[in-house]
């Protein structure tokens, strides 16, 4: 049990692509306080987090009402993973822009820059083929503690910006973009495995 709850944990961590989402956020909150920025720190976390959960309990209504198999959503969440991983190491994954009506720690900090269409789709996914109820709380408080992580690294923005500085930043998202390009595929091989079966 605990090594499914570390494996999700950065599996998890990495799908919320921290070091895309701290590059934007140091961006958006250049010209705040320190202050400030750690309460926006705090609510696109707590955003983050009340999305995610709800994403990943929400799997298995989902699929059952609109008549999806978890396989066919597999090769097709896959795919996007793997489209946003290519644009992570290639650089040309695009911040949005915050609407002036919008807490921008909603959006687009939390959705859809951390919690994108790629991250929807393999929350879906691991929420529904996670089997007893043991293995799903497990998959919840990993999902949790992976979303407080990210947490810590937005509260942590600035000294992590003198640390790391841009080249370094660069060079984490485009080591994180490597990882999900191998979840995707992963994800991929076994909705068609399974599907061929």
């Amino acid at each position: 049990m605990t090594t499914l709850f570390i494996s999700l944990t950065i599996k998890l961590f990495f799908l919320l692509t921290p070091f895309f989402v701290l590059s934007v956020f140091l961006s958006m909150t250049e010209y705040m306080t320190k202050v400030e920025q750690r309460r926006v720190a705090i609510r696109t976390t707590l955003s983050v987090m009340v999305i995610s959960l709800v994403l990943y309990f929400a799997g298995n209504p989902i699929f059952s009402t609109l008549g999806i198999t978890l396989d066919g959503f597999r090769i097709g969440a896959g795919s996007l993973l793997f489209l946003s991983a290519v644009s992570l190491v290639s650089g040309k994954r695009s911040s949005q822009e915050a609407a002036p009506d919008v807490d921008f720690a909603v959006v687009p900090l939390a959705i859809p820059i951390t919690v994108g269409p790629a991250t929807i789709g393999t929350l879906l996914i691991l929420g529904a083929e996670l089997g007893g109820t043991t293995e799903r709380l497990i998959g919840a408080a990993a999902l949790v503690c992976s979303c407080l992580c990210v947490g810590i690294i937005l509260r942590s923005a600035r000294m992590l910006k003198k640390v790391l500085g841009s080249v370094g930043l660069s060079i984490m998202t485009k080591i994180t973009g490597l990882v999900l390009s191998a979840m995707a595929a992963q994800i991929v091989f076994t909705g068609i495995k399974n599907f061929l079966n």
